[in-house]
């Protein structure tokens, strides 16, 4: 059921990604390093960098000496290289599981809203703590998908749900249930690291209007826009309906919705 479940999890046009989900992580990523506290001029490690996010708020906030992002996407990396001409910023396509970095090289090894979607999390976890230096820090930071902590994502597959019910199997809650603190603090133990700290991450999307919360889902990238895109024009009618029906608008038509992750540090 697991692969089938990741049969939508299209992660290649990094334009309609920003759109989906680039945007909130642009939100969410300064509250994880001012949670860190981090000093500056360190070697930082983006895992799963996607188009960027992550780096970019490390090169503005904290004044590293060096941020390298990997990421399995060639299309996601050639959006963050053209994001980002930080000439203390480097992008490479690689895999979680088998990081293209030397050994103990990096100070900090930070991975942001991707760790669940790896296949084997306890050999990302090796992997990062592996090119960590001895008194760095490994960190990362997942959404609260059993909390409803996407909350628009969370109101998509339920408006899906009461259309499709086969639909369940495939919403993040379902398919990533330990990214709760207790599931995470046993991951990090499962992967034989350290004593670990967890901390709540909470902001807010705010959708200009219902059309600027809906285009997102129809153009393929991530796991409810590859539900959406793959429906009949009919069957995507009927399901922007119930969604419209579903979400709170305010009167100038804006829509605010919580955003809720979860995130990690254990030092290495």
């Amino acid at each position: 059921m697991a692969g089938n479940a990741a049969r939508h999890d299209a992660w290649q046009a990094g334009d309609s990604y920003d759109l989906y989900m680039g945007r909130w992580s642009r939100r969410i990523a300064p509250l994880f390093l001012d949670w860190l506290k981090p000093a500056r001029g360190l070697d930082w490690l983006d895992v799963g960098c996607g188009t960027g996010s992550l780096s970019q708020t490390i090169l503005a906030r904290t004044n590293p000496r060096s941020v390298v992002g990997v990421d399995p996407s060639a299309t996601f990396v050639a959006k963050a290289r053209g994001a980002i001409s930080d000439n203390r910023a480097d992008f490479k396509v690689g895999s979680a599981d088998a990081l293209p970095l030397p050994d103990a090289s990096r100070h900090v090894a930070a991975s942001s809203l991707v760790l669940n979607f790896v296949p084997d999390r306890a050999k990302a976890l090796a992997e990062m703590k592996r090119v960590t230096r001895r008194g760095g820090t490994l960190a990362f930071y997942v959404w609260d998908y059993p909390g409803g902590g996407v909350s628009f994502i969370r109101a998509f597959w339920n408006a899906a749900k009461d259309l499709d019910p086969s639909a369940a199997d495939l919403a993040e809650d379902r398919r990533f249930p330990f990214c709760t603190p207790d599931g995470l603090l046993d991951l990090v133990r499962e992967a034989g690291l350290g004593d670990a700290s967890c901390t709540r991450l909470e902001t807010t999307a705010v959708f200009r209007d219902f059309d600027d919360l809906w285009r997102p889902f129809t153009l393929g990238a991530g796991p409810a826009p590859g539900y959406c895109a793959g429906l009949s024009p009919e069957a995507q009618a009927r399901l922007r309906a119930q969604l419209f029906e579903s979400v709170p608008r305010q009167p100038d038509g804006t829509i605010t919705m919580p955003l809720t992750a979860w995130a990690v540090s254990v030092p290495a």
